[in-house]
């Protein structure tokens, strides 16, 4: 038979009492009669994998067993303490037992562990008959007459097709009658009548079986070649499969690629289904390839350190503004200055405090200018700020520079933008989500197309403040767009005369450019490539990216969600984007 390592041995108190089979990384099958007849603590051994200690497990469900040897439900699954490298068993499509031809019937082989054979024994059986008895059981008869018989130990064990290795079912009796070589099993779609989680484990006789047969093939070779990958790459591999409409992969992630498998092949429904499994099939099928060299030109993606400026309303009159800033290095916040100051005197203040900042920094590590700002001064052109009082430089011309709004600060958003963020770490570039200026979309069904698992970065043709596109602009921010882009030279036609964004429009410009340049660029490199746009249109009369306006909110780069780290008395204890 291939690959029988998920063979178990059912122990209880040291003593063996039946047989099991593997079904995912922690679920083991057997009978609820198996574990109902011994004392002590429940073990399971995979005897294939010589050497390997007995695991403690534990009932976690059965079929309602009610203790007689003609009762229903003789089902129990076992949850092992821990996880296994062991590829869990493959089930047959419902049905697969049976043979096209009554005179021709498929070989069935069983392993368990009789009395005298604690290392295991194989029997082989026949179906000659469709019929379910009593709707529960199928019966089994012996391949041979001289054949092993069906005896104590094999209860719970699989039965398997000789020719795949597949699992049709699961032996619950034998015959009873000594020489009698028969006995019964109770088929998978039965089982999976107790168990509903087995439903998504036992595929159905079309195209897609084929497909989950390739998925499982490749994931026992990524496992035995040892690319079963770290927790964020397995989550990654799910991200990039995942269509629109499947679920979030667990909040804890995947203890193995096993577990990522089954969460594909489990957990998604409906039409789409066989395509997220191809795609992940996919997706594990790249582990093999061998990586490409690195391109010394190429630098690696950047582990952000950024240097927060926080601007608000102050309260105190309409001149004086609340200025915060914050560094972010080693696992903290590390507050550098706050006051509240007249409008002219801010941009020196933000200067001096950036410098400070920088003293908080890990030498060499990747700097991120953040500026923090209220919704109606999103568009405050700050990366044109002179980066120093002796130099005249634009401050986004010098350093990466974005910014965010400071409504997106809630809890419920950044839980929001943290699991975006994670999807969006396995994709290799970014498309543009356009929203022209002309456009008849409503702001509703952009957010519908915002919310989709391919969205990453909203790309305005028009300014936020201009009439027609505002409603757009707060939407893309609230659903939230993990990424926001648009230049603040963009289109400003009128709302007497509509613009079409038809050639010659600089927002309809400013686009097609952007969708050419980020098409390859993966969500956390976006500003990085920005600043280089900047320093090209520094350099460049006319360039479309001069008066380009980032605004990125990765949470994860802010390592201290609500303030943890004490604000001085005049701040915010709240940092905006963290």
């Amino acid at each position: 038979m291939m690959s029988a390592e998920w063979h178990a041995r059912v122990e209880c108190g040291g003593q063996v009492v039946g047989a099991g089979f593997l079904v995912t990384p922690r679920r083991v099958l057997t009978c609820a009669h198996v574990v109902g007849e011994g004392d002590g603590e429940l073990t399971v051994t995979f005897t294939e994998r010589p050497g390997s200690p007995a695991v403690p497990a534990r009932v976690v469900a059965d079929g309602g067993w009610a203790g007689g040897p003609t009762d229903l439900g003789d089902l129990a699954v076992l949850e092992l303490e821990q996880e296994v490298p062991v590829a869990p068993a493959a089930l047959a499509p419902v049905g697969a037992a049976h043979a096209p031809r009554p005179d021709r019937p498929r070989k069935l082989v069983v392993y368990g562990f009789p009395v005298g054979f604690d290392e295991g024994t194989l029997a082989e059986y026949r179906i000659t008959a469709t019929q379910l008895l009593n709707r529960e059981w199928i019966q089994l008869e012996a391949w041979q007459p001289g054949g092993q018989p069906l005896a104590p130990g094999f209860s719970g064990a699989a039965v398997t097709l000789v020719d795949t290795g597949e699992v049709v079912g699961m032996v619950t009796a034998a015959a009873g009658a000594q020489g009698v070589h028969n006995g019964r099993m109770m088929p998978t779609e039965v089982m999976a009548r107790y168990w509903p989680d087995l439903t998504g484990l036992v595929p159905t006789a079309d195209h897609r079986g084929a497909d989950r047969a390739r998925l499982r093939e490749l994931v026992e070779r990524a496992v035995r070649a040892g690319l079963d990958g770290d927790p964020l790459r397995r989550v990654r591999l799910y991200e990039a499969a995942r269509g629109p409409l499947d679920p979030d992969p667990p909040q804890e992630g995947f203890e193995s690629l096993w577990s990522a498998a089954l969460f594909v092949l489990c957990e998604i429904d409906g039409d789409d289904a066989a395509t997220t499994v191809a795609r992940f099939t996919t997706q594990v099928e790249a582990l093999f390839e061998t990586p490409a060299e690195p391109d010394p030109e190429s630098p690696e993606a950047p582990e952000w350190s950024p240097i927060l400026v926080d601007l608000r309303h102050s309260g105190a009159g309409d001149g004086q503004v609340l200025v915060e800033v914050s560094a972010y290095s080693g696992g903290r916040r590390h507050p550098v200055g706050s006051d509240t100051l007249p409008r002219a005197r801010v941009r020196a203040y933000v200067q001096d405090r950036i410098e400070d900042a920088f003293r908080h920094l890990t030498p060499g590590s990747d700097e991120l200018i953040a500026f923090a700002l209220p919704r109606d001064w999103i568009d405050l052109p700050v990366d044109r700020w002179a980066s120093a009082p002796d130099d005249d430089t634009p401050l986004g011309s010098v350093y990466p520079l974005v910014v965010t709004d400071q409504a997106r600060r809630r809890a419920g958003a950044r839980h929001q933008l943290t699991r975006v963020w994670k999807r969006l770490d396995g994709l290799p570039g970014v498309r543009v989500h356009r929203v022209e200026c002309g456009t008849h979309e409503e702001p509703p069904q952009l957010r519908m197309r915002l919310r989709r698992s391919d969205a990453v970065l909203a790309g305005f043709a028009t300014v936020p403040g201009t009439p027609r596109t505002r409603a757009h602009f707060d939407t893309s921010l609230t659903a939230p767009a993990p990424v926001v882009v648009w230049s603040r030279g963009g289109c400003a036609a009128g709302d007497d005369v509509p613009c079409a964004g038809g050639e010659g429009c600089a927002g309809k410009t400013f686009l097609d450019e952007l969708d050419a340049c980020v098409s390859g660029v993966p969500p956390a490199e976006l500003p990085r490539l920005v600043l280089t746009l900047r320093e090209e249109a520094d350099a460049e009369d006319g360039h479309w990216a001069r008066d380009i306006q980032l605004l990125w909110d990765d949470p994860r780069v802010f390592t201290d969600p609500y303030g943890s780290t004490p604000a001085p008395a005049s701040a915010s204890a709240h940092s905006p984007v963290a």
